[in-house]
């Protein structure tokens, strides 16, 4: 275990994992009414991809979406970090809003041969996860087939553009400005410049369905309290992995709060930063690493009881 600012990603690192790492956005342009005068702001999800940096999005044939672009092509896309299963049920509790990504732009629709191009790109994407995912080794399965039944693949999720049963216009969306938004609501600048540079983390597709595995094991949800008990002196009551990346990950910890007056104090809920001793490279070095800091943590919790014994 190390920390220091170099087992943090950049904003930019982070921006890309998180457009890597989820499926569908928010996508806002400027409404206009039958004179073409601009009025207010129309928002829905769509379904995109990120090819060479840049999002291609699907917006449904009958999306007003379709005419606002027609008469101006300004528009802004937000997607948030994956917060699948009793994460959700946790972030809402609380209040908390999961990290995302605001950029905005121009939503430019895309003609014949650009349009075979994006779905050919999707198509490829969705076979490279879907081989990935046969050749994981049974480590890195058991932790995906954990994740419950509201978390499919990503790869399952955008199979359905290509299914063909709803009729999507598509678009390329060109950055002007990207920002990154932290879990509490500060906003960092990115230049485009790292954002082009910084490439996302190969286990990013997988993000969701590793998180929501871990989370919705019983037996790695009682090694992240180990983690919290061994590495950060903290004695969590439980705890929950927030997100995930090739350099470490973040856990959210309920612990106990500074006593008040009377002298009892309660719980909170508190974020902690664990990181790797090598940046995991693949999914399966993820999994790898986790599965020795669960061992490492196991074996200090074991020396510790022998000691007191």
């Amino acid at each position: 275990m190390k920390g220091n600012k170099a087992s943090i990603l950049t904003a930019a690192e982070r921006c890309k994992n998180i457009l890597a790492s989820n499926w569908q956005g928010r996508l806002n342009t400027i409404k206009a009414d039958a004179k073409g005068s601009k009025a207010d702001i129309y928002s829905s999800k769509v379904n995109y991809m990120v090819k060479r940096g840049k999002p291609y999005i699907w917006v449904p044939e009958n999306d007003l979406h379709n005419v606002n672009t027609i008469i101006d092509e300004r528009g802004s896309f937000s997607v948030a970090s994956p917060y699948p299963g009793p994460l959700a049920n946790l972030l809402r509790s609380m209040k908390k809003f999961p990290a995302r990504v605001a950029l905005t732009g121009d939503v430019v629709p895309l003609k014949d041969e650009k349009v075979r191009f994006a779905e050919e790109s999707l198509r490829e994407m969705i076979l490279s996860e879907q081989k990935a995912i046969s050749e994981f080794s049974y480590s890195v399965s058991g932790i995906l087939s954990s994740s419950g039944p509201s978390c499919p693949l990503r790869s399952e999720n955008l199979q359905e553009l290509l299914d063909g049963g709803e009729q999507h216009v598509i678009y390329k969306f060109n950055l002007s400005s990207c920002m990154f938004i932290d879990g509490n609501g500060g906003t960092h600048e990115v230049n485009l410049e790292n954002i082009e540079a910084s490439k996302a983390d190969i286990l990013s597709p997988f993000s969701a369905n590793l998180i929501d595995g871990i989370n919705q094991s019983e037996v790695r949800r009682r090694a992240l309290l180990l983690f919290c008990i061994v590495y950060k002196n903290a004695n969590a009551k439980d705890a929950y992995v927030l997100s995930i990346d090739r350099k470490g990950f973040e856990v959210l910890g309920k612990v106990p709060s500074p006593p008040m007056k009377d002298g009892f104090g309660e719980y909170q809920w508190k974020e902690f930063r664990f990181t790797f001793r090598e940046e995991a490279r693949s999914v399966e070095a993820f999994c790898s690493q986790l599965v020795e800091m669960e061992e490492e943590a196991l074996k200090n919790v074991s020396s510790y009881s022998g000691l007191g014994s």
